[in-house]
């Protein structure tokens, strides 16, 4: 097993390293995703030690019941009958006074791979344990997906399982479910697993029979019919939630249409707005496809509109909380929000 001082900070990076038995002394993973902390975690944890030397040389911890000095105590100790030993501390937020093992870092055991598995909040990187961190080994930030880059990360986590899926799909899946990553890959795994070995496509219909999604009233229809000024198909949608709240309700769809119409202020900035292309790279989007929304929402709408459309989305969005709103029910709000945008 190589020993490497520093590695990738991207999780693919980090990802490449492991799997090529290159293990860095320190790994201080932080960030609001526990998603890409866990992955990391969990393949260290199952590939650094044969399961024989787990026993003597793997050891974990949480946060709350250590403090630096005993975590820097345990990754001084030298492995038993191994070339390497393991110290996870999960939940390492909680780990009282945390510049104790700023000392650690300046001189790390390089028999040891500890890592420290911060989540919800990160390092202040004014500190200088967060360098000292990076000298030692690597330091990730894991980040929330935006909502627009679910659909890439369903479409990447698919093509591992050797799936495929279409665009309307993916949209559907990251609509219905959110930004999530644990949640939304234990649903993908579900539907791979209903898949029939010869054929391995994710269609709409697969997505309706296995999670629960109408393949006709859903986020991704909601948001293109009213991209494309279809009133009577966005009232039918909007009656469907309505009446079907398990479906979804206007705690997902309110975000999504302010997420679209947010994009869309921004497409109007574009140095070319007539090219999908350029829009799509303008906003950060993964190809020409996905910016065609946001083409024909310049189309149907002012740019004077769009930004009333998102204030009234700001206004509705705090009177579904119950900010000044003593009785509308939800469903009438989101009716109130499309009748504007439309008129």
């Amino acid at each position: 097993m190589a020993e490497k001082k520093s590695a990738g900070t991207t999780f693919e990076g980090i990802m490449r390293d492991l799997q090529a038995g290159q293990f860095a002394p320190v790994y201080v993973l932080m960030g609001e995703e526990s998603y890409y902390i866990d992955r990391i975690t969990d393949f260290i944890a199952q590939h650094v030690l044969r399961e024989e030397e787990r026993d003597f040389n793997q050891t974990v911890v949480f946060g709350a019941d250590v403090t630096a000095g005993q975590v820097a105590d345990m990754a001084k100790r030298f492995p038993m009958m191994a070339e390497k030993q393991v110290v996870i501390v999960k939940e390492a937020q909680n780990i009282r006074n945390w510049e104790r093992l700023e000392a650690y870092f300046e001189k790390p055991q390089p028999t040891t791979v500890l890592v420290l598995a911060y989540k919800n909040g990160t390092i202040d990187g004014r500190k200088k344990i967060l360098s000292k961190a990076q000298q030692a080994g690597v330091v990730f930030e894991s980040k929330k997906k935006r909502d627009y880059e679910l659909p890439g990360f369903i479409e990447g986590y698919l093509k591992t399982k050797q799936c495929t899926i279409d665009n309307k799909s993916s949209q559907m899946i990251a609509d219905h479910i959110g930004a999530d990553l644990n949640r939304l890959t234990s649903e993908l795994d579900k539907v791979v697993l209903s898949l029939p070995e010869n054929d391995r496509r994710i269609t709409p219909d697969v997505v309706e029979r296995q999670i629960g999604v109408s393949k006709d009233f859903n986020g991704f229809e909601l948001r293109n019919a009213i991209a494309n000024r279809d009133v009577m198909k966005a009232n039918r949608i909007v009656k469907y939630f309505d009446n079907n709240p398990k479906a979804g309700s206007a705690f997902m769809l309110i975000p999504m249409l302010f997420s679209y119409f947010q994009n869309l202020m921004l497409a109007y900035y574009a140095p070319n707005r007539t090219n999908e292309n350029d829009v799509a790279k303008w906003l950060d989007l993964r190809s020409g496809w996905a910016a065609r929304e946001y083409m024909t929402g310049m189309r149907n709408y002012s740019g004077m509109k769009v930004m009333q459309i998102i204030g009234k989305i700001r206004e509705i969005d705090a009177k579904s909380k119950g900010l000044d709103n003593p009785n509308t029910e939800v469903g009438e709000l989101l009716k109130e929000l499309v009748g504007f945008i439309f008129h």
